[in-house]
């Protein structure tokens, strides 16, 4: 057999598709549309986030100062992290301050007490304005 011919025999089957016209349909995309988002909603990263004044070994240092170990929690020996939500407004301020998750024993409501008195923060910023930010914060009770 001549090893010509089937290779002449593949190439004619194929020609027809090579000079074969399709209608292309051009069409829109689709259009989507991005859910609305509340301007009032605190975002959870930014471009540049909050900052504790004096950043964060100052945040260190305020929390070690100003945490009180439950009088409660030291009888029972509860130890562990207490994980603290709240929101630094545009302006700096903290608002919205609520327990993520707790440990009891008189830690939660410390956690709580402390962050609320925390001075203002430097708020962070998008696309160069400043922004509300939700931030988490963990604190640690350890005897």
């Amino acid at each position: 057999m001549n090893p010509r011919i089937p290779i002449a025999v593949l190439t004619l089957f194929m020609l027809p598709s090579l000079f074969a016209q399709e209608e292309v349909i051009v069409s829109e995309p689709p259009v989507v549309q991005e859910p609305a988002t509340d301007p009032d909603e605190p975002l959870t990263v930014v471009e540049v986030m909050p900052e504790f004044p004096g950043g964060s070994e100052a945040l260190f240092k305020y929390m070690g100062k100003h945490v009180t170990y439950p009088e409660e929690a030291i009888e029972n020996g509860v130890q562990g992290t207490v994980y603290v939500s709240f929101v630094i407004e545009s302006d700096g301020r903290i608002n919205e301050v609520k327990v993520l998750r707790g440990i009891g024993s008189g830690c939660d409501e410390e956690a709580l007490r402390v962050v609320k008195s925390m001075p203002n923060w430097i708020p962070g910023t998008q696309r160069g304005k400043p922004v509300r930010v939700r931030y988490n914060l963990p604190i640690r009770f350890h005897l």
